[in-house]
């Protein structure tokens, strides 16, 4: 069984919804249920306007952003409390007032490079990567941060920096990266996270862990 979660590292829902179906995941086992599962993680930008930063710009924070977008702060602040509720339910620490705002395209890259090398590693990169962004305040579009995530999941590589501000346009990753994002629309993804097994059935959302218990098991039983 292969599912393919379709995800950006700047998503809270994509955060939530890892945990939750990595949770579900757990709780098969411990069933002694384990279905010959494939996971990876497929790149989706929901901001691909946010700047790259530089040594002479500051990532802007997430709550202007949201405030943008929905109108006024305190229409930000109380999305972004609601969503910071939910994610400890799940026991996962939101900080969302530290939190920058950062194009996701070089840590998309960072994901299809650790894919391509150690793809037992993707998902504790992705969840390094997360958790940069929205725990510690880090910004996740910055190299040497995402060196660091890499690294604190046990990855590294000397093509790693090579990869992240490569301007070619032949560069497997970016091509990678690219087929991603060409891969969601043309199985018409337009919100994540969005979980497709194989290549047929979507689950989009962060569904609760029993609703994926019962379809993971119903799967396996098939």
């Amino acid at each position: 069984m292969r599912v393919e979660v379709v995800s950006d590292v700047v998503c809270p829902w994509c955060y939530i919804g890892k945990r939750r179906f990595e949770r579900a995941l757990a709780h098969l086992a411990s069933e002694g249920v384990t279905p010959d599962l494939h996971v990876r993680y497929r790149a989706y930008q929901l901001d691909p306007t946010a700047p790259v930063s530089s040594s002479t710009s500051r990532a802007s924070p997430v709550r202007e952003g949201y405030a943008e977008k929905f109108g006024s702060l305190q229409r930000a602040d109380d999305i972004l409390a609601n969503v910071t509720a939910i994610a400890a339910k799940e026991g996962i620490t939101f900080h969302m007032d530290r939190a920058l705002r950062a194009n996701t395209m070089r840590a998309h890259r960072l994901l299809k490079l650790v894919e391509r090398d150690a793809p037992e590693l993707q998902a504790a990169v992705n969840e390094s990567v997360m958790q940069a962004y929205f725990t510690e305040g880090k910004d996740i579009a910055d190299v040497d941060t995402l060196i660091a995530c890499a690294s604190r999941a046990s990855y590294d590589s000397p093509a790693i920096e090579r990869h992240l501000v490569s301007k070619d346009p032949d560069d497997a990753i970016a091509l990678a990266v690219a087929d991603d994002l060409q891969w969601a629309a043309d199985h018409d993804i337009t919100a994540v996270p969005t979980f497709m097994i194989n290549d047929s059935f979507a689950v989009p959302g962060a569904q609760d862990t029993e609703t994926f218990v019962r379809l993971l098991r119903k799967i396996a039983d098939e």
